[in-house]
């Protein structure tokens, strides 16, 4: 019995001898270095003219009953919608985007809140794609009825094509960059690893409450600048 206890403990010992050894010399490898890397980030931008407008109007109606608010509503509703369709907007630029039929209420000093009526309000987004009549619509609507005019946003239609030009220019930027650390470092830049495109940021360009003043209003869309922002990690050689 003691023989063979001492038998196991040898062996137990030198199993422990067998596999320190081991693990020295896989601590005793070297790291693999790190890869060298350049990571750049770049814009580009290109200038484009609006040609495209969308604008919410709407019609508010008041009346002693619900039920002739929503009537005198309708009907001025229906002639604003049945003249833009005569100056050009077609029905799929046409677009519902609230109807609220609301209580009014008089309020007098220590008195409860009177009830003297109710009012409709019916409001529609229309795409305009013909700038140069915006104006004549405007004027428009608003001799048909229109009372709330909320706001024109400017749109470039071909926004996605246009801003591919902003990415070639961005990405150029980048590259002189990246090229010129790496020179500074002593290094060449190798093969792209990645390249990333920050969500865009640029969308439509708001104006101000138009005024319902007589007339064809003043329109200037001006112009919109699409940018792009980039980054791109390089390989260094």
């Amino acid at each position: 019995m003691r023989g063979y206890t001492v038998v196991v403990a040898l062996g137990t010992v030198a199993l422990a001898m067998a596999l320190g050894g081991g693990l020295t010399a896989m601590a005793a490898e070297p790291d693999k270095p790190p890869e060298r890397t350049v990571s750049v980030s770049a814009t580009g931008s290109v200038a484009a003219e609006p040609d495209l407008a969308t604008i919410s109007i709407g019609v508010l109606s008041e009346a002693e009953t619900a039920r002739e608010a929503l009537a005198r509503n309708t009907a001025t509703m229906v002639k604003v919608i049945e003249g833009l369709k005569a100056l050009g907007i077609s029905a799929q630029d046409i677009r519902t985007t609230a109807v609220n039929v609301e209580a009014r209420y008089r309020n007098a000093k220590e008195q409860a809140p009177a009830l003297v009526g109710y009012q409709v309000t019916n409001q529609v987004r229309i795409t305009a794609r013909e700038l140069k009549r915006l104006g004549e619509v405007l004027d428009q609507v608003v001799s048909l009825g229109v009372n709330q005019i909320s706001g024109i946003a400017f749109e470039v239609s071909k926004a996605e094509e246009l801003k591919d030009e902003a990415r070639r220019t961005a990405m150029a930027h980048a590259l002189r960059r990246a090229r010129l650390y790496a020179a500074s470092a002593g290094a060449d830049v190798g093969q792209v690893l990645t390249i990333s495109e920050d969500p865009a940021a640029v969308g439509p360009r708001p104006m101000a409450r138009s005024s319902l003043a007589a007339g064809d209003l003043p329109i200037e869309p001006g112009s919109q600048r699409l940018e792009v922002r980039i980054h791109v990690t390089w390989a260094l050689r």
